[in-house]
């Protein structure tokens, strides 16, 4: 083996052993090759995770990913998504297997489940018995996406990739790739269908690109500075602006817009007049006719009289302008070397997070937005992400701040799974938790029983140091992955349910639990319980979130 083959598996062994996640290092590698290779999508932990779907009948496929315009899709979202006309639809499908070859089976698997399932005249439920149901799902959920956005003249992308440890490709491998992309080009001709092999070389140059982003950008002209401070106003081109928004291969770099709560609004009134101000040069420069765009930084370097160093830049306002740029010189490449207007930009370093959430809110909420976008910016998550941290666990409030730290998954809380354990204890809801992962803060009545009317951090922490113990119990005792994001929610509340003796649990009797007291013992009798439960119901998702599974938890618990 070449020496890259030999630390990658060295990195592997390494990183698995810090990662309780998962039972086995083939588990793991299907996570940690799909987490590389999609570092630019700026994934979290969690939402690489609800991608997996290797294991039994996978039918090839170890991962799959929908993204619509960059932004990962889940199931929940599917029934009120829209689009503006031209956005990019994604559908990428992983092979990710922990040897020195690639193997033409594995293509030959793909040429078969994409006939099958991509197919529109196929019944996706007349292959039950042939792929798993994480699989038939993400295809499913693709084929709804694709009949729901029909008019809004979508391009779509179907990326295949696949990652090992080789140091080369055979040629054989190669023509079953070709003939892969004749097929599904059969089943969609407007698509651009792509295959990618992932070497050894190529995973550890992905591992090595460092969380931290450092990256210049050029000025017009002299910016102004704000006294002694490092912050700065300044003129930007627009084709400059263009290129620092977009990576080498021309995509949006959609961390750089993580802080923004706004959605891409689409083709309203607002977007339609930037459009037309890019589209119709007039006699005004740009920035006469546009707010401009706030840009936070870790720090900024001024690096010359037209130069700014920026570390880990956030676009936290102007992504409907950003967007609308990009969509320009894309659309109009040959524009960027000649456009010559310019944008006004605000470079800011906050003096510490809750200033750098106070620019966040005020800068999004000086025209009509839906609050829930505002959720992380309320005090109560600064406070809960300082006291975890003073407790050995990161609540990730700024989404991959702490993973890119270095700081180990099984001590990294996300806010949405806070938010799933709270309403899997509090509300008695797992099957909310499990079913609606993207809408969990969405409803104002939902919030304000969690968070604004109580405000416990102790019970905050017990709750997520809790689901984290649960979350690891289920690893290691080799449930498969698909079950154990099935009932990790209904095994947290029986757990606790089970050591209170009571039904109802409240923010009191969190705060007041000892941890100590969910033992081993505990946890595998009420996994054993409610785990031949969701089997006999039916053993899938379907089970999992259906309201009336927590009714035969309590059954179970003695509490009916």
């Amino acid at each position: 083996m070449s020496n890259n083959q030999l630390l990658l598996q060295e990195c592997i062994n390494q990183e698995f052993q810090d990662n309780s996640s998962f039972s086995s290092e083939s588990e793991f590698f299907e996570f940690f090759a799909t987490a590389q290779t999609l570092k630019n999508y700026n994934l979290s932990d969690e939402e690489i995770v609800s991608g997996l779907t290797g294991g039994t009948l996978d039918g090839g496929c170890d991962a799959i990913y929908t993204f619509l315009n960059g932004d990962l899709i889940k199931q929940d979202q599917v029934a009120t998504i829209s689009a503006p006309k031209g956005s990019t639809l994604s559908f990428l499908i992983f092979q990710a297997k922990n040897t020195t070859s690639f193997n033409e089976d594995a293509i030959m698997k793909w040429k078969v489940t994409s006939n099958n399932l991509f197919d529109m005249n196929n019944p996706i439920t007349d292959y039950a018995d042939r792929y798993n149901e994480q699989v038939r799902e993400s295809f499913g959920m693709f084929r709804d996406i694709m009949t729901k956005l029909v008019r809004s003249q979508i391009k779509v992308q179907i990326a295949y990739y696949y990652v090992t440890r080789a140091d080369e490709i055979h040629p054989n491998v190669m023509s079953q790739a070709d003939e892969l992309i004749k097929n599904i080009k059969h089943i969609y001709p407007n698509a651009n269908i792509e295959v990618q092999f992932i070497t050894a070389d190529r995973l550890m140059e992905l591992y090595n690109t460092d969380g931290e982003v450092s990256i210049n950008i050029s000025l017009a002209d002299q910016p102004i500075g704000l006294g002694n401070k490092v912050d700065y106003v300044a003129l930007v081109k627009l084709p400059t602006y263009y290129k620092f928004i977009t990576d080498d291969n021309g995509i949006l770099r959609k961390s750089f817009f993580e802080a923004n709560v706004r959605d891409y609004q689409g083709n309203n009134s607002v977007n339609s007049a930037i459009a037309n101000s890019l589209l119709n040069k007039g006699a005004e420069d740009f920035w006469w006719l546009n707010n401009g765009v706030t840009i936070l930084a870790d720090s900024i370097t001024h690096v010359n009289n037209r130069e700014l160093l920026l570390v880990n830049p956030e676009i936290v306002n102007g992504l409907q302008t950003s967007t609308e740029i990009y969509k320009y010189f894309a659309a109009n490449p040959e524009l960027i070397n000649s456009d010559d207007r310019n944008l006004l930009i605000r470079f800011i370093v906050p003096e510490n997070e809750q200033s750098r959430d106070n620019i966040i809110y005020s800068t999004n909420n000086q025209t009509s937005i839906s609050k829930s976008s505002l959720r992380v910016t309320d005090p109560i998550h600064l406070q809960i992400e300082l006291y975890f941290k003073s407790r050995g666990l990161y609540y990730d409030r700024r989404k991959n701040y702490y993973k890119n730290q270095r700081k180990k998954a099984s001590e990294i809380v996300s806010v949405s799974f806070l938010a799933q354990c709270l309403i899997s204890l509090i509300l008695r809801k797992p099957d909310f938790a499990r079913a609606r992962p993207s809408t969990l803060l969405t409803d104002d009545e939902t919030y304000a029983k969690l968070y604004e009317n109580t405000q416990d951090l102790e019970a905050y922490y017990k709750s997520a140091l809790i689901g984290k113990k649960i979350q690891a119990f289920l690893v290691d005792s080799a449930i498969d992955s698909v079950i154990r994001n099935d009932i990790i929610f209904y095994v947290l509340y029986a757990s606790i349910a089970k050591i209170l003796n009571k039904k109802e649990i409240t923010f009191s009797d969190l705060h007041n639990l000892d941890d100590n007291l969910i033992t081993y013992d505990i946890m595998n009798e009420v996994k054993d319980k409610i785990y031949l439960k969701y089997e006999e119901l039916g053993n899938n998702s379907r089970v999992a979130k259906n309201p009336s599974f927590i009714t035969e938890v309590y059954k179970l618990l003695g509490f009916d």
